[in-house]
């Protein structure tokens, strides 16, 4: 559940950013197929990544964090 809970958030980040994924995966120096699999919670994803997808949202990493079940 807290995979698909970081997804919705990174999401909905992104959806008000006005990025596509594609543009999300740009910035962030990730591939786009690992965007999406992120977006929905199939990717336990490392604090590495969780780094580059709040610089490249322009928000910081806590902010990715706040709403996912159990960790804020």
């Amino acid at each position: 559940m807290v995979l698909i809970e970081f997804g919705k958030r990174v999401r909905s980040l992104r959806e008000a950013s006005g990025l596509s994924q594609e543009g999300l995966a740009e910035r962030a120096h990730l591939h786009r197929t690992y965007i999406g699999s992120v977006e929905r919670g199939e990717r336990n994803i490392s604090l590495l990544n969780i780094h580059r997808l709040a610089r490249a949202l322009d928000v910081a990493p806590d902010e990715l964090l706040r709403d996912s079940e159990g960790l804020g």
